[in-house]
């Protein structure tokens, strides 16, 4: 379970800095290492990363503990 954790913490990462670099710059990390937003890698990225993000939620209980 630890492992799981640690992947979704490092997705959740990931998806943060890639919206950051979207509202400072314009610019889609995701999109732009895989060949563009409609990409199927990209949207692979994107799908795992709100599947980290809800995952997450349950730790939030453990967090607030």
């Amino acid at each position: 379970m630890k492992t799981l954790n640690l992947i979704a913490l490092v997705l959740i990462i990931v998806g943060g800095l890639n919206w950051l670099l979207v509202g400072l710059f314009k610019w889609d990390l995701v999109g732009g290492i895989f060949g563009g937003m409609d990409s199927i890698m990209a949207r692979v990225v994107y799908i795992l990363v709100g599947l980290a993000a809800i995952y997450s939620l349950k730790l939030l209980s453990a967090v607030s503990k």
